[in-house]
């Protein structure tokens, strides 16, 4: 007899989804660790570090690390970012330790302090060398907490961009360009906490959440491995051009240090329902496509998110590569934004094809259209764009977003929970 024929039907293995760590350090860190662990994030492993013992205590994750036990005594390190630094070089084992296996590692914290400026370098540095796609988020003191805080979160960063492949930095001051002036000081650092949340989230999301469109982690590694500064928005649109109006509020921002105009690499998702239409992603594309570098490399995808309010669309923007590094190793410049504007769909497009690419037209949108108010959302303000920002913060999130109400960086001791 001769041998049996292969079946048609065979399949080829699934790999497996990658392993996404984060890690919250010191107080500001372990305050947002705490809340994502607690929400309904999923596919993520949540690890505190912190020399605070009590405040550890107070923190909800799967893994906590209380560093510099015979330098701190069980304290934190009072604006002494040397006391940090010593404190997790003196349980670097262990944090290693905690760190292995991660395909893609986040560091987050406040610094200006003593135990997050200090140790967040030690600990990006030990998570890069475990081979894990390294990526910073973290938030610059208010000018009003004086000089010294800001001198000392100024060298944190300077030594945590050499030991990450991306920054993400947020300055407390722009949190005043998104609340009104009688906004209590609680919820004032509860919205830095949720933007903190927001850049971490954004960005996993992309790996974890199935999509139709799928983004891979092979994707973002693409566009952040090595990249330097890099940074997250994300905007959220109702109504008749909800999709443009959700991309202009993540690009323009004023929460962003820089904007997306120079960046090498760009990769954005669009969430919504099932209702979501093509013509919508090809709109929003373009407005994103427009503001972006002409060589720059775009990747974009696309998933259902049951969470949004029903009418509702979600994109996250993510652009790197402003310091000159290459995006990826592999990169090449593909001419993206010629004629016709080319966006690279990850995975194929919507019926399946693989190498498939979405034309976006390449005729540029006015600037008064982008960016005034003929663009809107129907229902959506006319006055100035710093006013639709505010009210895109305030409007349409979905119920997760509203258990964020914990300040991460008000520094006060808190009971065990």
């Amino acid at each position: 007899m001769g041998k049996k024929s292969k079946t048609r039907s065979e399949k080829f293995q699934v790999p497996s989804p990658a392993r996404i760590k984060v890690v919250g350090v010191g107080g500001g860190g372990g305050n947002v660790v705490s809340r994502m662990s607690t929400s309904s994030f999923k596919g993520v492993e949540f690890i505190a570090i912190n020399t605070d013992v009590q405040d550890l205590n107070s923190i909800v994750a799967k893994k906590k690390i209380h560093i510099g036990k015979n330098l701190t005594r069980g304290l934190g390190a009072g604006m002494n970012p040397e006391l940090g630094r010593q404190a997790a070089e003196e349980n670097l084992d262990e944090i290693t330790a905690a760190l292995e296996g991660a395909d893609m590692i986040f560091v987050t914290a406040g610094l200006g302090g003593g135990t997050g400026s200090g140790a967040s370098s030690v600990i990006a540095d030990a998570a890069r060398k475990t081979g894990a796609l390294t990526i910073g988020v973290v938030t610059k003191p208010f000018f009003f907490e004086g000089s010294q805080r800001m001198k000392i979160a100024e060298d944190a960063l300077l030594r945590l961009r050499e030991k990450v492949d991306a920054a993400i930095t947020i300055p407390n001051d722009r949190i005043f360009a998104i609340i009104d002036k009688d906004t209590p000081l609680l919820k004032a650092f509860e919205r830095i906490d949720d933007i903190l949340r927001q850049a971490v989230q954004g960005i996993s999301e992309l790996v974890t959440a199935p999509g139709v469109i799928n983004v891979d982690f092979a994707d973002v590694k693409a566009i952040m491995q090595d990249a330097g500064t890099a940074i997250v928005g994300t905007g959220i649109g109702s109504g008749e051009d909800r999709a443009v109006a959700a991309a202009k509020t993540a690009i323009t921002s004023p929460l962003l240090e820089i904007g997306v105009d120079g960046a090498r690499g760009i990769l954005f998702s669009v969430a919504g329902s099932r209702d979501m239409r093509m013509n919508e992603i090809n709109d929003a594309a373009k407005l994103i496509a427009d503001m972006a570098d002409p060589a720059s490399k775009i990747i974009f995808g696309a998933y259902h998110d049951r969470r949004l309010k029903p009418g509702t669309m979600k994109i996250t923007v993510i652009a790197a590569g402003f310091d000159g590094h290459d995006t990826a190793k592999s990169n090449q410049s593909l001419g993206l934004f010629g004629n016709p504007v080319r966006v690279e769909v990850s995975g194929g497009f919507l019926n399946g094809d693989k190498g498939a690419r979405m034309v976006v037209p390449s005729s540029p949108a006015p600037l008064g259209s982008a960016f005034g108010g003929s663009s809107t959302a129907k229902g959506a303000n006319n006055g100035s764009h710093d006013a639709d920002v505010k009210k895109k913060y305030a409007e349409e999130l979905s119920d997760d977003d509203a258990k964020w109400e914990i300040p991460a960086f008000l520094r006060r001791k808190k009971n065990k929970r």
